[in-house]
């Protein structure tokens, strides 16, 4: 264990010392003596006190020995003689030992010792009896009170041991100075306790009036319990609680008194003024039945009825006016019935049979095997000990004479486990039951799965068999001792223990102790398996969990579990943790109020950050609202108007298969959340009625998602970065799974025209020269992709297609970025089912009347031909951008370049690239095109971003050769600027096809010569640029000599060519100088296959 753990469940007290306090002093009284404040000597004969070494031994010898009085023997003399300061004194030292002396201790937290009276106190003779006959009758049989009461003068500066102040009284201090403060407080304190027991005896009086009616009911009716008084609760309390304590119930004494903050255990006057202390429940269960009536106390008697007493009315009454006065009473004790069953209901949790089956079912527990069913049914008489000895017994022996092989050890201690459990369960001492569960829990070393399902099958069979009592006291310190153990075999034992036992564990301990461990292991363990175990329990825990208190705390391990690295532990959060805390946040009405509302809150500051987008973050509290939505349609459906009125449908039509999306496990299934797939379906069937039919009208749960949670969400989408691609796919599989849960009727009657109605699509909403701002956001790829795609029935693709023809409409009009519509595709293009589709919009751009909507579709295919097969390709992608190519609009033209490149990069049917050669040949060698210097600038962009990928014979064939015209044509170039921006672009080009094998043809009749042309235009535009194309330039040269002295032929890239690491390093410094596009950078390094 480590430094750090405390187990509370080791006494603070050693067995010597308790055994010594259990000794009686020998100077303790019989009959009764411990029951006075003073002792039994008599005040004319005090005991002497000898001094060590000075009284003789009982031998007579006079040998010195060492005289020991017992402190209670000096307590009693202090008090006798009213030393009441040394006594306090005394007191107080002990307290500081640990050894509080129960006589002290009633002396000084009993005010009625204090009170200002006058007299001296008298001698009393027999206080013990005097105490017993206060107890019983409160005084004599005349009424008056006994002589010896212990009535103290009042002095001024004694105070209670519950209203001092230690500070005040340190040995190097004066206490003259507040004596008057200690009197006042104490004065203060005493008024307080007054007044509050005038209250309680107001109360008790005023709860003693029971009318007649209700007291002869109680005494004719014994099975009737006369409803608990507050003197009596409180009374009962204390007992309780000092029972637990003497017990070593330390735990459930701190939970106990917890859950009764209002009351002081410390203090029996607590309970009420002048109230004597009865014995403690001990010794009351041992009296209760000893006390039998004798024979003269009984009587027989005979009971019966006079005629004369029945009313006349009730005589003359006729059978039916009997029969319905009879039913009226029925039908008011049927309806108290009712109201009584809905506050127990009230009163426990209300999860789901089905609900509480699935999340046991995450605990790893069998019986399926000869040797599970025997562990999971204990023994419980002799008869079923000795036939499970006989069961057991013939797989034991055959084991033990091969116990020396380590596989047959593991079995023999697996067959062990019936034995020890049912000793344990039904040995009489507590020691021996610990040692057994102990040996239980070290049985194996490090059990494996099937062995740890052994044992904790045997551990929820005991748990079954003992009651929560036990489970308390005996189980839990066994996983408490291994929550640190060294193998993770054991402490994952630990971890799934911690979760089979919950249901039979006392809600207190459930809620604080075994919730504080499993938190403990989580936040410590090191080991995945064990954090995931951790999690599952967690789940389980919060299932059974009714502390609204505790709510923070399952909110925070949410978090915790959910911000794992582990993939297996964020994976048991979402299958268990999260619907088990939905279920308990649900019924405490949080989920609606604080639990999403607080996820959104996180989602909005991660997004409005100034440190950039934590995407890991945003997907973490994503999936948790993910998870949410099952229990929060659950919650819509058993809150409609229509809930009543579900148990009486009949026939209902089946819920299709693919009318929810899959679940991550059956506890997220919305029909364990209900209670079965027969009410779900009722349901269903009235919430779709009610949703076409009735309105939403009085329906608070649905309206909050419609006018709070659904605005929320498109404002938060309204402010993402479109450019991020997570961002876009982590909201678009919400609203898809959101829109797909709530239905079809809710999609497009509420989701959609919130959406519609802020992206305003009508054409007179067009600006042409801003655009319209919304439609640049990601709310466009939101949308099309987590709503529209929800359904795919053809009137829902047909708007889908509508939509995205009209967004590529606006924005081409309005001049506005494509961001959103880039997003859409790719998005979109992940899934090949919508592939025709979003060729179906692209064609609708290609033949559309506006230059600038053909431009844009001819981007968009770009983006489109890398998912797409090639038939698609051949067939709907190369037809459209051939047509494009011979468009009268030259910029139309142009745009097709990319896409034709992309083909050249991805496609590897022969004939089709060919076509696109052709294509590509076309804008280059036309003289209409030789002045074209945008249509120059997108080739060669073009060719530095596909060259390093194409096919080798293209690249050698065309791409190379082309580039070399290009850089000559440069040379040639007389507008400068022109000449700078080409340079720049072959510059880029050139260092991406330098990473890639060459032969030594092509290096020497067109990428020397190419490169030779743009080290020229360097020399005069950028002197940097040009130190590293003479790098290559001599690098090439030197390859060609080589070659040219005899050595091997073959293909070798410029890069690897560098032979010295002077020049290799100048050369890699020089190109981090420079600036390169992000493409480029990324293709620099990537060799062909």
């Amino acid at each position: 264990m480590a430094a750090g753990s405390v187990n509370p469940f080791n006494t603070s007290d050693s067995d010597e010392e308790a055994e010594r306090r259990r000794e009686p002093s020998p100077s303790a009284e019989p009959h009764g003596a411990s029951l006075a404040p003073f002792s039994s000597q008599t005040d004319a004969e005090p005991r002497a006190l000898s001094l060590p070494g000075t009284r003789a031994s009982p031998g007579g010898d006079g040998v010195p020995t060492e005289t020991r009085v017992s402190v209670d023997a000096v307590a009693a003399q202090l008090l006798r003689d009213q030393y009441i300061l040394t006594a306090l004194e005394l007191h107080t030292e002990l307290l500081e030992a640990g050894r509080e002396l129960p006589r002290l201790r009633d002396y000084f937290s009993n005010p009625g010792n204090f009170e200002r009276q006058s007299g001296t106190p008298p001698a009393c003779k027999d206080p013990g009896a005097v105490a017993l006959s206060e107890w019983r009758g409160g005084g004599d049989a005349g009424g008056r009170q006994p002589l010896c009461s212990a009535v103290l003068h009042r002095t001024g500066s004694i105070s209670t041991l519950d209203s001092l102040d230690f500070t005040r009284y340190s040995d190097d201090g004066n206490r003259e100075s507040d004596e008057r403060v200690a009197v006042l407080e104490f004065e203060l304190r005493k008024a307080k306790e007054t007044i509050q027991a005038l209250r309680t005896n107001l109360t008790q009086a005023t709860e003693c009036e029971i009318p007649s009616q209700e007291r002869k009911n109680y005494k004719s009716s014994p099975e009737i319990q006369e409803p608990i008084r507050p003197l009596e609760k409180r009374a009962l309390n204390f007992l309780v609680n000092e029972y637990l304590l003497k017990n070593e119930y330390k735990l459930s004494s701190i939970t106990f008194s917890d859950e009764n903050d209002d009351q002081d255990f410390e203090l029996w006057d607590d309970v009420g003024l002048n109230t004597p202390k009865p014995p403690d429940l001990l010794q009351l269960y041992r009296n209760c039945g000893s006390s039998q009536l004798s024979p003269r106390e009984m009587a027989d008697v005979a009971v019966g009825m006079d005629t004369s007493d029945l009313t006349k009315d009730f005589i003359t009454q006729e059978p039916q006016e009997i029969i319905q006065e009879l039913e009226y009473q029925i039908s008011l004790l049927n309806s108290e019935k009712q109201s009584l069953a809905e506050q127990i209901t009230q009163l426990q949790r209300k999860l789901s049979p089905a609900f509480h089956q699935a999340l046991l079912s995450f605990c790893h527990t069998s019986a399926d095997s000869r040797l599970g069913s025997e562990v999971s049914c204990i023994a419980d008489s002799e008869e079923s000990v000795m036939l499970m000895l006989g069961r057991c017994l013939p797989h034991i022996v055959p084991n033990v004479l091969l116990a020396k092989r380590e596989k047959m050890t593991v079995h023999l201690c697996q067959e062990l486990i019936p034995l020890i459990l049912c000793t344990a369960c039904l040995h009489p001492e507590p020691k021996e039951r610990d040692q057994l569960l102990h040996i239980l829990f070290n049985l194996i070393k490090r059990p494996d799965d099937d062995q740890r399902q052994m044992i904790l099958t045997g551990c929820v069979a005991f748990a079954r068999h003992v009651g929560p009592t036990r489970v308390e006291a005996e189980l839990l310190p066994q996983c408490w001792e291994q929550i640190n153990h060294k193998y993770p075999e054991r402490r994952l034992l630990v971890a799934e223990s911690c979760g089979a036992l919950a249901p039979y564990l006392p809600k207190e301990i459930r809620s604080s102790l075994v919730l504080s461990m499993l938190q403990q292991m989580l936040a410590e363990d090191k080991v995945d398996l064990v954090r995931e175990a951790v999690v599952r329990s967690l789940g389980i825990i919060m299932g059974y969990i009714d502390d609204p208190d505790k709510y923070s705390q399952g909110f925070e391990l949410m978090l915790l579990s959910l911000s794992d690295l582990s993939e297996r532990v964020v994976s048991a959060t979402h299958q268990v943790f999260i619907p088990a805390f939905a279920a308990w946040t649900t019924e405490l009405g949080n989920l609606q109020s604080h639990l999403i509302p607080s996820l959104l809150t996180r989602i909005e500051r991660l997004l409005q950050g100034e440190h950039g987008l934590d995407e890991h973050k945003l997907h973490m509290f994503l999936s948790a609202l993910q998870s949410l939505i099952p229990p929060l349609f659950a919650v819509v459906l058993q809150n409609a108007p229509f809930t009543g009125r579900a148990r009486l449908a009949n026939e209902v039509t089946p819920i299709e298969v693919t009318r929810f999306p899959r679940p991550a496990s059956p506890l997220q299934d919305v029909s364990t959340l209900v209670g079965g797939r027969e009410q779900l379906a009722a349901l269903l069937h009235l919430y779709e009625h009610q949703l076409q039919h009735e309105g939403t009208a009085g329906w608070d749960r649905l309206l909050w998602v419609v006018n709070q949670l659904l605005p929320r969400l498109i404002e938060i989408v309204g402010g993402i970065n479109v450019s991020s691609s997570t961002c876009v796919h982590e909201f678009s599989r919400f609203f898809w799974r959101l829109c797909r849960t709530f239905g079809k009727t809710f999609t497009n009657t509420k989701v959609k025209p919130q959406f519609q109605e802020i992206l305003r699509l009508s054409e007179e909403n067009v600006d042409a020269t801003a655009g319209n701002g919304v439609l640049t956001k990601a709310t466009v790829p939101i949308y099309a992709t987590g709503v529209l795609t929800c359904y795919n029935q053809e009137e829902d693709r047909k708007l889908l297609i509508a939509f995205l023809e009209d967004v590529m409409t606006t924005l081409s009009l309005s001049h506005a970025p494509l961001d959103s519509l880039k997003a859409s595709f790719v998005e979109l293009g992940a899934n090949p089912a919508y592939h025709e589709l979003l060729l179906t919009v692209l064609w609708f751009g290609v033949v559309h009347t506006s230059a600038l909507v053909r431009c844009t579709a001819a981007r968009m295919f770009e983006l489109l031909v890398k998912g797409v097969n090639e038939t698609l390709v051949a067939q709907r992608v190369v037809p459209a951008l051939i047509t494009l190519s011979s468009d009268p609009e030259i910029s139309v033209r142009i745009s097709t370049i990319p896409a034709f490149g992309t083909i050249m990069e991805t496609v590897t049917q022969r004939e089709l690239l060919e076509r696109v050669k052709m294509q590509l040949a076309s804008f280059l060698e036309d003289p209409q095109y030789q002045d074209q210097h945008s249509l120059h600038m997108e080739i060669i962009k073009t060719f530095g971003r596909v060259g390093p990928n194409a096919e080798p014979r293209f690249r050698d064939e065309f791409v190379l050769p082309h580039l070399h015209k290009l850089a000559m044509v440069n040379n040639m170039q007389t507008v400068e600027q022109k000449r700078m921006d080409v340079a720049s672009q072959l510059f880029e080009a050139y260092s991406a096809l330098s990473c890639c094998f060459i032969s030594e043809e092509v290096m020497l009749n067109h990428f020397l010569p190419g490169l030779r042309c743009l080290r020229s235009d360097m020399e005069h535009l950028s002197p940097e640029h040009e130190v590293i194309l003479s790098s290559m330039v001599k690098e090439c040269e030197l390859k060609v000599e080589s070659r040219a002295m005899g050595e091997p032929p073959g293909s070798m890239s410029i890069a690897a060519s560098l032979v010295g690491e002077d020049a290799k390093t100048k050369f890699l410094s020089k190109m981090g100088q420079l600036t390169t596009s992000g493409a480029m950078l990324a293709n620099v390094f990537q060799r062909k296959k």
